[in-house]
């Protein structure tokens, strides 16, 4: 059977949207041709608000104030990054049996539900909503993580951000992914305790290897 392909983690810490996102699209340049390997990168953004390819995208921008609105090429609708938020970009070349997005899509859902998991927080999916969703002590449906992909020959990029400790009320000033800003929570909210980006992304970058099908080099 053939190895399992590589995984690297390229930590960029705290960096602008702009700069990780150019960073993304040189990464999907060299991988289209062949070169270099699969990468996740794992990043915290200062504030900022980013549009994907969903129609109604900029209608759900409410009030954005001081915080940058970036329009993007990823799939879906509008949403927040900012501080105490875990992002991920896989950028991976994917093979001949691996050529669906939208299993693609559900493991990147399974890496995030089985970090949860690690931090003792069960965590699901809604049917027809992208993302990772929990129920709350009170019995509502909250949203943790919000997911939204591009692909150019068959290499992908964008991805998750998964809340961990971010400042939920950034998400008033819109609405994220199409819904109200008070389906949004965190980690931390969830947890009832500190937690920090950090802590989480050993975890995360941990399954989302093992559910993308490739080993951490």
């Amino acid at each position: 059977m053939p190895a399992t392909p590589p995984l690297h983690v390229d930590d960029l810490g705290q960096l602008g949207y702009r700069a990780a996102w150019a960073r993304q699209l040189a990464l999907v340049d060299e991988r289209k041709t062949g070169a270099g390997a699969d990468r996740v990168l794992v990043v915290e953004h200062p504030h900022v608000f980013t549009l994907g390819r969903a129609q109604k995208a900029v209608a759900n921008v409410l009030a954005p104030g001081e915080v940058e609105v970036i329009e993007i090429e990823r799939g879906g609708d509008v949403t927040y990054h900012g501080p105490g938020q875990l992002v991920a970009y896989p950028i991976l070349a994917l093979g001949e049996g691996e050529r669906d997005l939208h299993r693609f899509l559900r493991n990147l859902e399974e890496a995030v539900i089985r970090t949860c998991a690690a931090f003792g927080l069960a965590t699901d999916r809604e049917p027809g909503a992208t993302g990772v969703w929990c129920t709350d002590r009170a019995g509502a449906r909250r949203k943790l993580c919000s997911i939204g992909i591009a692909c150019r020959r068959w290499v992908t990029f964008h991805g998750l951000a998964l809340n961990v400790a971010t400042d939920l009320a950034y998400f008033q000033r819109i609405n994220p992914c199409g819904f109200a800003s008070s389906v949004m929570t965190s980690m931390a909210v969830e947890l009832d305790r500190p937690l920090t980006v950090a802590e989480v992304t050993p975890i995360l970058t941990r399954e989302l290897a093992a559910t993308l099908g490739r080993t951490l080099a």
